[in-house]
């Protein structure tokens, strides 16, 4: 039956592929579960109940996912709304949490309005080729870099120096170049599972050698989301002064989401013949309907995950893989002290391996052609640099349109592609910098 309804033989995969796919990104990615509360906190959320939150809105959207979408993305708040979110809207700009839940929703709203009229898929379909590999790229660099931090190879630095090489002494940095190691060398002899293999036998090492304590606690209740459930504050969203607000939200909620799928599905040879993701409006609607329960839970902006590259790495091609992923959040909800016990060193690495991965699309590029290359190149290095999806990707927006008008081709530029070029410019103009 599951094979049936998920089309398993169609795509060449089986129930086995798919679990180890769906553990493989629910690994990657569960240091959600202690970040995105832990950032929450900031903004005055109780932590306990920010993390329950965090849950269930992934469980939620990745669930929807997998059975309606049936596609291999997972869903989970962002990393870059959240501290957007804590740090600048509430600490910089003195709004309340609720506020900011309030405008999520609004956002999560217009959404899904916007995809249930096609209008958001119009738009990811009037990207150009170069661009859509630019996001592939730009991802897999930007986890890469998440990687190597994660890992401890490298570090933050000084100024004049931004980053630095970690302490190559460390015991946490060694088991993090072994994990890399030891993923690359079972790649290299195809075994299947070879990223989830890496990181459980890493952290398995780090507990060992105790480098890394073992969890106080292997069970625990989940904690109380009262005290964030259902608190956002919608008519204080409404207010004029906080138009700039929603606007960022807004934008960098539909660009990461847009980037993300179209990124993940070129490596995952998803795109049709014309370069685009069929059915995109599927797994954009999960991804907003997420975002409007993620505010009604507690937390800020859900969207797809580019960890899923590693379960689409690790062999999982259909919604099956998101199925075994939202069960493994929910599970997450009492094991939560066993999978926060995972260290970074041991995920961190398997990053790295699928930036690698994700960059290689780079190579169907056309460098000999300035007009495209100037926006991608743009696009794909501040996406990592920036540690922000949503800058690189706004700017290829902008640039794309003004190199083709200089190069004499602005008849190449969609319409689609000057809408996304205005709501660019808004963008940068009300961004809280």
């Amino acid at each position: 039956m599951l094979k049936r309804y998920f089309n398993l033989d169609g795509l060449g995969t089986n129930i086995k592929q798919e679990i180890i796919g769906g553990a493989t990104t629910f690994v990657t990615m569960a240091y959600i579960i202690i970040v995105n509360p832990k950032i929450l906190e900031a903004a005055g959320m109780p932590f306990g109940a920010a993390m329950t939150a965090t849950i269930m809105s992934a469980f939620f959207g990745t669930l929807i996912m997998g059975v309606y979408a049936k596609r291999p993305f997972a869903i989970a708040p962002y990393m870059g709304e959240n501290a957007f979110v804590a740090y600048t809207v509430v600490n910089v700009l003195g709004y309340s949490w609720q506020t900011a839940l309030g405008a999520i929703f609004i956002g999560g709203v217009l959404f899904t309005l916007l995809t249930i009229f096609k209008i958001r898929s119009w738009l990811a379909n009037a990207l150009p080729e170069s661009l859509k590999i630019a996001f592939a790229a730009g991802i897999g660099l930007f986890l890469t870099f998440i990687g190597l931090n994660e890992a401890g190879i490298v570090k933050l630095g000084v100024p004049g120096a931004p980053v630095h090489v970690g302490n190559l002494k460390d015991p946490s940095v060694l088991l993090g170049i072994f994990s890399f190691l030891l993923i690359g060398v079972l790649m290299i002899k195809k075994i299947n599972g070879s990223i989830l293999i890496g990181i459980v036998v890493t952290a398995l090492l780090g507990f060992l050698f105790k480098v890394t304590p073992l969890p106080a606690q292997w069970i625990s209740l989940p904690p109380d989301v009262s005290p964030v459930f259902l608190q956002l504050d919608i008519r204080g969203a409404l207010s004029w002064g906080f138009f700039a607000v929603i606007l960022v939200v807004f934008v960098m909620d539909f660009v990461d989401t847009m980037g993300t799928l179209l990124g993940l599905g070129y490596k995952a040879n998803m795109l049709d013949a014309d370069g685009n993701l069929p059915e995109i409006e599927k797994p954009m609607l999960c991804d907003a309907i997420a975002t409007t329960a993620g505010a009604l839970f507690g937390t800020t902006t859900s969207g797809a995950y580019i960890e899923s590259a590693a379960g689409i790495q690790a062999g999982g091609k259909s919604g099956l893989t998101s199925v075994v992923t939202a069960f493994l959040f929910l599970t997450a909800l009492f094991f939560a002290p066993v999978f926060s016990a995972i260290p970074s060193y041991a995920y961190g690495s398997a990053l790295i391996v699928v930036g690698l991965l994700m960059i290689s699309p780079v190579s169907h590029l056309k460098f000999d052609n300035m007009a495209e290359t100037i926006p991608v190149f743009v696009t794909i290095t501040l996406m990592s640099f920036t540690y922000n999806l949503g800058i690189g990707m706004t700017a290829g927006f902008v640039l794309y349109p003004l190199t083709m008008f200089v190069d004499k081709k602005i008849k190449q530029v969609t319409p689609g592609m000057w809408v996304l070029f205005c709501f660019s410019i808004l963008f940068y103009v009300f961004y809280p910098y």
